[in-house]
């Protein structure tokens, strides 16, 4: 390339981009993210957004590392670290992180004890790792079309126009990256599982009974090898996962419900045995209440339902100078606890390697410097990802079993006994 100085471009302006970009720019490291979405506004930041744990030795490590702990702990309060596990009938069989409904608020207690996984919003981790990340180094509604590789130079086309030749380009561009079709042609497999997500504001005051059931933090009622999932969020909100077991990729089209308002999955989901018809009627409440809500705040916008996906645990592929994924564009996986702290923790790892290749050629030399430290790289995370990965399907495997409220709870309870035993 004709510039001396390495350019470096970061597909993705999620948490692992973000994490990347911080960290980079702490160390003066030019680079520019190309964020698909546009840039959100004050209402859109403010929305439910899905909660996140992050745990001590690879999310919090990452914040640590940013510099952003001091200013992390505040938004913690939204969602207890309380988990209760039920049965189909939404009665409790486990507890952790305090009692249930008499937990204090997460941001009032100390997070920085071993073991502590506190919960962060989507969006507000995503707005705090962006506060570190220079304005003119974003680049937003950025789609990419294509990317190509030769000789250790990557050119990136956007749907704007835009193209661009890069020395190093990481991609944090999720399950379906584009970046990663430059190192293996593998794709994401179906897991045989579908996610509905609808979402409760205001729950404590509309429906006080329904926040009663599902507590200041999480809440997760098992059975028949389905789910109803509740996270406390945002605007005092209760965030519904219907979580259903099934082998049809195509579940949204084939009951019909695909571009159909959330009301449409009560007859075809709730009412039917097939998926959470024998639950309790607790439980089938609370998820009727969340489509209901969700149609009423959505103005009948197609209900979200979307199959889940994963890369084989352990993926290895052959390296590309200049080219590296993190994140679920290296091992996306079924939803674990995992997935965003093995994102951060990638682009923490990733940003050391950068940083070291850097401080030793800042030219022409930069890619050939860094190569060999992206293999090891790439080789420590395929580790970690098996690892994690072995660990998912213990979980998933009594999560989604026909008596999975007790087998969890049994579960819980003597992981907590043995914590005990530990002190």
């Amino acid at each position: 390339m004709s510039s001396s100085t390495p350019r470096i471009a970061i597909v993705g302006g999620g948490p692992a981009g973000l994490t990347l970009g911080a960290l980079l720019h702490a160390r003066r490291i030019p680079f520019t993210v190309y964020e698909l979405r546009g840039r959100p506004t004050a209402h859109e930041w403010a929305q439910p957004s899905g909660m996140l744990d992050l745990h001590e030795h690879d999310g919090l490590r990452a914040v640590r590392a940013c510099g952003l702990y001091d200013a992390f702990l505040p938004l913690t309060g939204e969602c207890s670290e309380q988990f209760v596990i039920a049965d189909s009938d939404g009665a409790p069989t486990a507890g952790m992180g305090g009692q249930h409904q008499e937990e204090e608020p997460a941001a009032k207690k100390r997070k920085d004890e071993e073991g502590a996984r506190p919960e962060i919003s989507r969006n507000n981790l995503t707005k705090l790792l962006l506060s570190k990340v220079p304005e003119e180094s974003v680049r937003w509604g950025a789609k990419l079309q294509t990317v190509a590789w030769r000789d250790g130079t990557t050119t990136l086309e956007f749907g704007s126009g835009e193209k661009g030749e890069f020395d190093l380009v990481v991609g944090a561009d999720g399950a379906w990256s584009r970046v990663r079709t430059l190192l293996t042609p593998v794709r994401p497999r179906y897991g045989n599982s579908q996610i509905v997500t609808a979402t409760i504001r205001g729950v404590t005051t509309k429906y006080p009974h329904l926040a009663a059931l599902v507590g200041s933090g999480s809440y997760m009622a098992l059975g028949y090898r389905h789910a109803v999932v509740s996270q406390r969020g945002p605007l005092d909100s209760a965030r519904i996962y219907l979580w259903l077991t099934t082998t049809d990729e195509k579940l949204g089209v084939t009951a019909g419900l695909a571009g159909k308002p959330p009301t449409a999955a009560i007859a075809k989901l709730l009412d039917n045995d097939k998926y959470l018809g024998k639950f309790g009627p607790v439980v089938k409440e609370l998820a009727e209440t969340a489509l209901r809500e969700e149609e009423k705040e959505t103005g009948g916008a197609g209900l979200d339902i979307r199959g889940l996906y994963a890369l084989p645990y352990g993926l290895r592929w052959e390296g590309k100078k200049g080219v590296a994924v993190v994140g679920d564009a290296a091992h996306v996986m079924l939803p674990n606890g995992e997935g965003v702290n093995q994102a951060i923790l990638d682009a923490t790892l990733l940003a050391e390697h950068i940083v070291q290749a850097w401080d030793e050629d800042k030219g022409p030399g930069f890619g050939d410097v860094l190569k060999p430290l992206v293999d090891g790289f790439e080789r420590d995370m395929a580790q970690r990802a098996v690892k994690v990965g072995e660990e998912t399907e213990q979980l998933l495997g009594m999560m989604l079993g026909e008596d999975a409220g007790d087998k969890m709870g049994k579960f819980f309870e003597g992981h907590e006994e043995e914590e005990k035993k530990n002190e």
